[in-house]
């Protein structure tokens, strides 16, 4: 539903976005990751018709939106970071002038009643939008963008300013409405993307520096099997250094009481650490678990190692 090759975007002689490609299928939740400053909503504005881009090519539901920018935009939904909102109309009002603006003709009344029960405002319905919290008037936006049923979703931090309850609630309606059409969130908070997405593209300095799941990403970036080992009655440091022995360890570290333990890439060491522990050595072996490479982890090494490489091209 969104096919990006090539996209590219100066403002004067600054690089916002470099010549990305990037896919999202129908029924995909993609998170568009990276820190403030990336390229994230430059990235969306093109998508959305907003502004052009200097090269590249983009399709929406197979219109080409610069060519077809007319029936592209009919095929999205987009909520901006900032939500242009008519605050001297009432919620519901707002929205029904929306659904009229992209079409919406046959039981318009209808859908303006479903989609604000739908995203939780239907009981703010004749409230005047400048009475709203931050917070509900992002619900506002969010009704805007899906009141004419679009097929491809563009969210540009939709969870800004919501509070606990009010974001798992739009979470699970994100991955509700990602069951039937395609949605592509940005954002620069991690825990939105483990929340909702599945798949992520991760974008640093106009770049994507890698596309996949979380899981994914983590094994290819932690190279070898990690795991976290306590040993009771026995000085970590001694655990750490006759552990090195072990076939298949690549090296250890001291983490207060316990000892991770790094295999060398392709290696399963569990059995063998578990029964060096308790067979060779008769330790006790209080604890031994898989550590996973958080998605923070991934993140952090991604746009680390991305600046590092800029530097030395320099």
């Amino acid at each position: 539903m969104i096919q990006v090759e090539g996209l590219t975007k100066y403002y004067g002689p600054y690089k916002a976005i470099d010549s990305l490609s990037f896919h999202a299928d129908p029924g995909e939740v993609v998170g568009f990751l990276g820190p403030n400053g990336a390229g994230k909503t430059t990235t969306m504005r093109i998508l959305t018709g907003y502004m052009p881009a200097n090269e590249g090519k983009a399709l929406i539901a197979g219109y080409d939106i610069f060519e077809q920018s007319l029936e592209a935009r009919r095929h999205i939904g987009y909520l901006p970071e900032s939500v242009p909102l008519y605050k001297e109309m009432t919620v519901w009002q707002y929205v029904d002038y929306m659904a009229s603006l992209r079409g919406v003709n046959a039981n318009r009344a209808d859908r303006v009643d479903e989609i604000l029960e739908q995203v939780g405002m239907l009981d703010r319905a004749d409230s005047l939008i400048d009475s709203l919290s931050k917070g509900m008037r992002q619900r506002v936006g969010l009704a805007q963008a899906l009141v004419h049923k679009p097929s491809v979703i563009i969210l540009d931090e939709p969870t800004i300013g919501l509070d606990p309850r009010q974001l798992t609630e739009i979470r699970q309606l994100i991955r509700t409405i990602g069951e039937h059409a395609t949605v592509l969130l940005s954002t620069h908070i991690l825990e939105e993307v483990k929340a909702m997405c599945s798949r992520i593209l991760v974008i640093n300095k106009g770049r994507i520096v890698a596309e996949d799941n979380p899981e994914t990403l983590g094994r290819q970036l932690q190279g070898g099997e990690r795991l976290l080992v306590r040993v009771g009655g026995v000085k970590p440091a001694e655990v750490a250094k006759a552990l090195k022995t072990v076939s298949g360890v690549a090296q250890t570290s001291v983490h207060e009481d316990a000892v991770e333990v790094v295999a060398r890439k392709g290696a399963d060491v569990r059995t063998a650490v578990n029964q060096f522990i308790v067979a060779s050595k008769g330790w006790d072996l209080l604890e031994s678990k898989s550590l996973d490479m958080s998605l923070e982890d991934i993140f952090l090494q991604l746009t680390q190692d991305n600046d590092t490489a800029d530097q030395e091209e320099e």
